[in-house]
């Protein structure tokens, strides 16, 4: 993923609530959102080349989600970071415990900001900040440096999504989540940050949705997990910018 907006409890309806977008090179050969075969309990896309994924939730209500750290300088590292949504998933040890094991291999991975917990309890780690957050109640948003850095389409985007959320304390209606999601509106260059792409593509990068030649956002999805413990997890998948297909899943997790 590499814009991931999230409110953790504090609403009547929903325990969590999430709405994100990956973005990848147009060609990298993924699945879309499926119970996998080899682990029938993660729901996820997965990509193809390492078998790992950016965003899931399991049967029994542990979520994942991860983004890049962006940073041109860094250099490459062997593992998949998709692994480790992946290894979540299907583990069983709880998030902190994760997340300090994984510190401890934090530099066999390329930057990386995830997000892993359940409906009860959410955690973040940064590897090249080296930096844990226990996620509190309210609305966070991530995008490709670090929990709630203020970057335009982090800022932007978190707003609007905490107005919504404020608003409507009862049903959310899935498809305004998206609206934020797909908002592609260049942002001001005295607002862009400065990682080391140069100004063109920080510009070119600075949307929620983003859509150049070979590279851009490949899948929104929202995740609600209700009081209940019912999940309603929706993907929309684009090629190129333009919407090809929906997939919807409804279930209750497992005690």
């Amino acid at each position: 993923m590499c814009l991931i907006h999230l409110h953790f409890k504090n609403h009547p309806m929903y325990q969590l609530i999430i709405a994100a977008n990956r973005d990848e090179v147009y060609d990298r050969p993924t699945e879309p959102a499926h119970f996998w075969e080899d682990e029938p309990g993660i729901l996820a896309g997965r990509d193809l080349l390492e078998m790992g994924t950016w965003m899931g939730v399991s049967k029994n209500g542990r979520f994942a989600a991860i983004t890049n750290f962006r940073d041109p300088s860094l250099p490459k590292k062997p593992r998949s970071r998709g692994e480790i949504v992946r290894n979540f998933l299907k583990s069983s040890v709880h998030p902190k415990e994760f997340i300090d094991e994984l510190a401890k291999e934090k530099d066999s991975y390329g930057g990386f900001n995830v997000i892993v917990g359940d409906p009860e309890q959410l955690f973040h780690y940064n590897n090249i900040l080296d930096e844990k957050n226990e996620i509190k109640p309210g609305t966070h948003s991530i995008s490709n440096h670090t929990l709630n850095t203020p970057w335009p389409k982090v800022v932007k985007g978190k707003a609007r999504f905490a107005d919504y959320i404020q608003r409507n304390l009862g049903k959310l209606d899935i498809e305004k989540l998206f609206e934020i999601m797909m908002d592609r509106e260049i942002a001001p260059d005295e607002q862009l940050p400065d990682t080391g792409v140069g100004l063109e593509m920080e510009r070119k990068l600075s949307p929620a949705f983003i859509q150049l030649p070979h590279y851009g956002t490949r899948c929104s999805t929202v995740l609600l997990i209700d009081h209940e413990q019912n999940v309603t997890f929706v993907e929309r998948t684009f090629n190129s910018g333009n919407l090809k297909f929906e997939k919807r899943f409804h279930f209750k997790i497992e005690e």
